[in-house]
């Protein structure tokens, strides 16, 4: 068996009318708008709430203990980049203090452009605001939503603890990769 290597996925670009988008006030942060990586086409799309550092502070790309965490539970359960497209509720990572709700109702206008689009055949919510957000309920919580398969604005949806969580809390390791586990038989099951 390989050892497990985490790697930059490719960005797929912002669509050119969303790159000086301005009305959730993120803009201001000094981030830039990331649509999404992985494949664009994959039938499997992973939702975080923002993305994570893209580069050191050096400015040389890197692969942030997110995407590593999330790579690593991927690979275990057999799932590639190919399958597989990361999506975000927020398109450009906060830098300072944010009204959170407000700015994530504005912008979910992105993601459901995304869906329209894209169409996945699955979803995987990954963390309690990625949840909340695409289930449309404040009250949502990992812990009571993971372990099954929900039916969600029409599509059939896994939710799992967030990556960072996971690196924070070890102990969540086992778990994480069960709703992963859940993300691939479900996948497979649709294959076949």
């Amino acid at each position: 068996m390989t050892e497990f290597c985490p790697v930059l996925w490719p960005e797929e670009p912002t669509p050119e009318e969303q790159i000086n988008c301005c009305k959730c006030g993120l803009n201001q942060h000094g981030s830039r708008m990331i649509w999404g990586e992985g494949n664009p086409e994959a039938p499997i799309m992973i939702i975080l709430d923002n993305p994570g550092a893209r580069e050191n502070r050096e400015g040389n790309s890197m692969v942030c203990g997110t995407r590593q965490t999330l790579q690593k539970a991927a690979s275990e359960v057999g799932l590639t980049m190919d399958d597989l497209y990361v999506t975000f509720i927020l398109k450009r990572r906060p830098v300072r203090a944010y009204d959170k709700e407000r700015t994530r109702q504005t912008c979910m206008m992105h993601l459901d452009r995304q869906l329209e689009e894209k169409k996945p055949q699955l979803i995987l919510c990954l963390g309690n605001v990625a949840a909340q957000s695409f289930f449309q309920d404040a009250g949502a919580e990992v812990k009571a939503l993971r372990g099954t398969i929900h039916q969600v604005q029409g599509f059939p949806t896994a939710v799992g603890y967030h990556p960072l969580a996971v690196r924070r809390r070890p102990n969540l390791w086992s778990t994480f990769v069960e709703d992963w586990k859940l993300v691939a038989k479900h996948y497979q099951n649709k294959l076949s």
